[in-house]
């Protein structure tokens, strides 16, 4: 196994959970697996295990790149991740303001419901 792969995996455990990485592999295929591979070594292993900069703003700036692509899915995901990253709710907030001015509205409005609808489900009272 490749260090980058050991090393993204610890740091993909650290940032969102071993409960979440667990059901993951659980469901990861042959099909699938390079992909896993991929993003292990590249994301995990690689962007957020650099420490230029600090999970808390890595996350902010993850928040914000999936609300102004309109990709989602991924934001309950890295909302829940933010218990382990050290990003606040107002940090998130501030993020998703970015997100309103500099890629509209309505995609900041969405990541925002769905902030609120995660942070609820973490038991976390806005």
């Amino acid at each position: 196994m490749h260090d980058r792969f050991k090393q993204g995996m610890a740091t993909r455990r650290a940032v969102l959970g071993d409960a979440h990485v667990d059901r993951a592999e659980a469901g990861k295929s042959d099909f699938d697996a390079p992909f896993q591979t991929m993003i292990t070594e590249g994301a995990w292993g690689t962007l957020w295990s650099d420490d230029t900069i600090t999970k808390r703003e890595r996350s902010m700036l993850t928040l914000s790149l999936l609300a102004a692509t309109g990709n989602f899915d991924e934001i309950p995901m890295h909302i829940r991740a933010t218990a382990n990253t050290g990003a606040a709710p107002q940090d998130v907030l501030q993020a998703f303001m970015h997100v309103a001015v500099y890629a509209g509205v309505p995609k900041a409005n969405h990541a925002i419901k769905l902030a609120k609808q995660t942070y609820a489900e973490m038991g976390i009272e806005l």
